[in-house]
């Protein structure tokens, strides 16, 4: 072969190899193009589809808030579903907004559509429970009125029950009359100046109720001075009682044989040597017994 023959040949092979190569690279780039384009779609498809989801999401759980509104507060009996619920709903909404499968979080949204159409139904069936038991309660209602109207005397018993029942609660104090007292050698006088005061005495009467147990009983006595303070005797258990959940001290303790009759009494504070003058003012006293206030006073010194 000739050097030109060679030449031609050597050159024929370049040029074969250049459009063969020109050839993989139209290749090669149509496919990176076409990969691309794909992907691209696929990357908005499936944002769209995790937009449907969430949307689904949302709906769902505007409805469940719709149907809990509509409810009131029967749906405060089914809270542990209700936790369920929105325990759920924001897990998925954490899969939506990070890492998500569509497969796996349809399937959980398909669950939580089950949760929520059972918890529909529980409070259809409590919402027709309570309807049906109002429409008992109604019925019994109507039959008492009925029997209040055939029976007058039946209801005249049960008003004059319940009125025995109040009475019994509590003892009551009546006419209570609070003053100071001056002490002139053996006798005591009335007083209403406060540096004369030397003691307080406060009288009263226990009413009658035969339904109150006889026997020996206690009143507190509690003196608020005109600043709020409490005249006691000190600050120890010893001199305190329980009134309504709560150690109160009191001024004066007053032990007595009730037996279910009137009974008039007075008791006085006695005011300490050392003690100062007493306050110019109004004085106010309180009766307890048994957990309740069974009286009130007050009297003024000037």
């Amino acid at each position: 072969m000739s050097e030109k023959a060679e030449k031609n040949s050597k050159s024929l092979l370049y040029i074969v190899l250049l459009i063969l190569l020109v050839v993989i690279l139209t290749v090669v780039s149509y496919l990176y193009f076409n990969t691309n384009t794909k992907y691209k779609e696929l990357s908005v498809e499936k944002e769209q589809m995790r937009l449907e989801l969430k949307s689904e999401l949302d709906s769902l759980l505007v409805e469940h808030s719709r149907i809990k509104s509509e409810y009131g507060r029967l749906s405060d009996s089914l809270v542990l579903k209700d936790s369920l619920i929105i325990a759920n709903a924001t897990e998925i909404t954490e899969l939506l907004n990070y890492k998500w499968e569509y497969f796996q979080v349809k399937k959980k949204l398909d669950r939580l559509r089950d949760v929520a159409q059972v918890y529909v139904r529980q409070l259809d069936s409590l919402y027709t429970v309570n309807d049906e038991l109002k429409e008992e309660n109604v019925r019994i209602r109507e039959n008492y009125r009925s029997e209040r109207v055939k029976n007058s005397e039946l209801t005249e018993e049960k008003q004059n029950l319940e009125k025995k029942v109040t009475d019994a609660a509590v003892l009551r104090a009546n006419n209570i009359v609070a003053t100071g007292i001056r002490e002139r050698g053996a006798k005591q006088v009335e007083t209403d100046k406060a540096n004369r005061t030397d003691k307080v005495r406060i009288c009263f009467t226990v009413a009658q109720n035969t339904l109150v147990e006889f026997g020996r009983k206690s009143v507190y006595l509690r003196i608020a001075r005109p600043d709020k303070v409490i005249l006691m005797v000190d600050q120890t258990d010893e001199y305190s009682f329980t009134y309504q959940g709560q150690r109160l001290q009191y001024s004066i303790k007053h032990d007595f044989d009730y037996k279910g009759q009137p009974l008039d009494m007075c008791v006085f504070w006695e005011k300490g040597l050392s003690d100062e003058s007493a306050m110019v003012g109004r004085y106010n006293v309180t009766l307890y017994y048994e957990n309740e206030v069974i009286g009130e006073s007050y009297f003024d010194l000037r």
